[in-house]
């Protein structure tokens, strides 16, 4: 059962998720990181991404499916960040492709049925919390 401070703290990375819908997302290819910009989906702590089955991200997952993401920073001094630790997999779950399925994605989908169209699963291992009003803090499962 989460102690008082963690449920504190799960409320407060929740809240970033929340407010923030665009993530820098890095994977490893071979040696070296790349980041790219994604819409971030969650449910609790668990983080989703869509993208197409045919794109480096889905080739460098199956080699390494460990992933860096950053949420929260916005210019502002005042800013919430998140720096997440994780593990991502390719999913072609109907059902979540289905709630994640939005009209934008038509540009580069036929539509939730598509082949093509993935979700990317992120599990979180760590996450820090930094905030400019108080101490670092660090969320593990």
């Amino acid at each position: 059962m989460p102690t008082t401070t963690q449920t504190k703290l799960e409320d407060k990375i929740l809240a970033v998720l929340d407010a923030n819908h665009i993530c820098s997302f890095a994977t490893i290819d071979g040696d070296k990181p790349i980041v790219r910009y994604m819409v971030l989906h969650h449910e609790g702590l668990k983080l989703y991404v869509t993208t197409s089955r045919k794109t480096d991200k889905v080739d460098e997952l199956k080699t390494n499916p460990h992933v860096h993401v950053l949420v929260g920073y916005d210019g502002k001094p005042s800013s919430q960040i998140l720096q997440i630790q994780a593990t991502a997999e390719v999913s072609s779950n109907q059902i979540l492709r289905d709630k994640l399925w939005s009209a934008d994605m038509k540009k580069w989908f036929d539509g939730p049925q598509d082949p093509n169209y993935v979700i990317l699963e992120i599990t979180p291992t760590n996450i820090q919390y930094v905030s400019d009003t108080e101490e670092p803090q660090v969320w593990q499962p």
